[in-house]
């Protein structure tokens, strides 16, 4: 009996969260600085400036079931890497964007590589059913991790390079990952493939009526609202009443995220070891939303302003690495996978709503606006968080039979 990861689970694993971080990179690093950058583009306005913020989100919710549906057919690979050309032509656009109609259209473009749910798919094809929950607990905190370097490298690399400069960086990271979908990762040829999930299209209609899922996909729906829509105001606060260029912002940030990183792992640590998931969860969105208080209060108080922002990514953090956990954790066994499509799919509208609403609001209400939308946001979740229904903790136990259809994976030639 086999419990511990074989050469080839590890190699996929690996090779294939190595691919969504650097690709989460290339799309976040701009983020910081991006509303900052728009606002002299030509024909730019507040609302445009949201909308090429959240567009990407809106073409990744809407061709993340379509490209799963094709990978089921031509073929994983495929579909990925024609994913990642679009994300480096959609960088190249971007960088050559001097209206803000062309940084839309690239902007566009790099959402419709929307390949997440495909590399998940890809990493439950390579790993048994007992090491699924751990391949995808990897992935999941190699993109928060990513996350968080991609919120400090955009405005430190400000210092020596412009920003169109950055898209170019996000395109070679897209070329990049060509390399590594096809050296790095392995062939299907190396497994005896076996479906581990159903197709999303016929398992929607059971995953759409569990409460407790559609709970999940309410609360990344709106975290992720939250975030756009705070970035849409953030940079453009701390420039001009704090006096924080773009390339100046990382020293607000850098600290701020060293803190939310300790604090995240910590108290996840405490949740698991405790079994107290539920508490730091509901607490999770508590704070977030004492955090955007506190962004609305601060007016011209610097110290206020950085409280709410090592509050917020403290509270992002966490709340970023329990759903994930939850929505795997909560789905029937057969249809993780779809449950994930789902939630990847509210995670991104979430992206693109907040951005729009954000940069519309930001434009009528200026600051003032977006916060107090964030606000009602949080309490909204804090209302559907006390009522959520929380899965046992519970260890994972080998399945011998599992084990046994894909015996193949212990004679791995890599």
């Amino acid at each position: 009996m086999h419990t511990k990861m074989t050469r080839l689970e590890r190699r996929a694993v690996i090779s294939l969260s190595t691919i969504m971080s650097l690709r989460m990179i290339g799309l976040f690093m701009v983020i910081p600085i991006f509303s900052l950058y728009a606002q002299q583009l030509r024909g730019a306005t507040p609302t445009l400036i949201g909308l090429a913020i959240g567009i990407y989100g809106l073409s990744q919710a809407v061709l993340q079931i379509p490209c799963g549906a094709l990978s089921d057919r031509f073929g994983r690979k495929s579909v990925v890497c024609v994913g990642l050309l679009l994300f480096a032509l959609g960088s190249l656009t971007a960088s050559c964007a001097d209206s803000i109609s062309v940084m839309i259209v690239g902007r566009t473009l790099q959402g419709m590589g929307a390949v997440g749910s495909t590399l998940l798919a890809m990493m439950a094809d390579f790993t048994r059913e007992e090491q699924r929950t751990k391949s995808m607990a990897i992935a999941g905190i190699c993109i928060g991790f990513s996350f968080s370097i991609a919120m400090i490298i955009g405005p430190f690399l400000l210092q020596w390079l412009p920003i169109n400069t950055l898209f170019l960086v996000a395109m070679t990271f897209g070329l990049l990952n060509i390399v590594l979908l096809y050296w790095a990762v392995p062939s299907t040829k190396e497994i005896a493939w076996q479906p581990t999930t159903e197709s999303l299209l016929k398992a929607l209609p059971t995953l759409l009526r569990m409460p407790a899922l559609a709970r999940l996909n309410a609360g990344i729906f709106l975290l992720h609202a939250i975030f756009t829509a705070i970035f849409v105001v953030l940079p453009i606060s701390l420039d001009h009443q704090f006096g924080f260029s773009a390339h100046h912002q990382w020293m607000i940030y850098l600290p701020a995220l060293l803190i939310a990183m300790v604090a995240s792992l910590g108290c996840i640590g405490i949740a698991e070891r405790k079994k107290q998931t539920r508490s730091f969860f509901v607490g999770g969105v508590f704070t977030l939303c004492v955090a955007e208080c506190f962004l609305w209060l601060a007016h011209t108080n610097l110290s206020v302003c950085i409280i709410g922002t090592c509050l917020f990514f403290t509270a992002f953090s966490l709340l970023e690495a329990f759903l994930p956990s939850l929505v795997s954790r909560t789905a029937p066994k057969n249809l993780k996978g779809s449950a994930l499509g789902i939630y990847s799919c509210s995670q991104f509208s979430g992206i693109f709503v907040g951005g729009v609403l954000g940069g519309w609001l930001y434009g009528r209400f200026s600051y003032t606006g977006v916060y107090l939308l964030c606000i009602i946001f949080t309490l909204a979740w804090l209302k559907i968080a006390l009522r959520m229904q929380f899965p046992q903790h519970s260890r994972l136990q080998p399945q011998p039979d599992s084990i046994h259809r894909q015996e193949p994976l212990q004679s791995e030639s890599s």
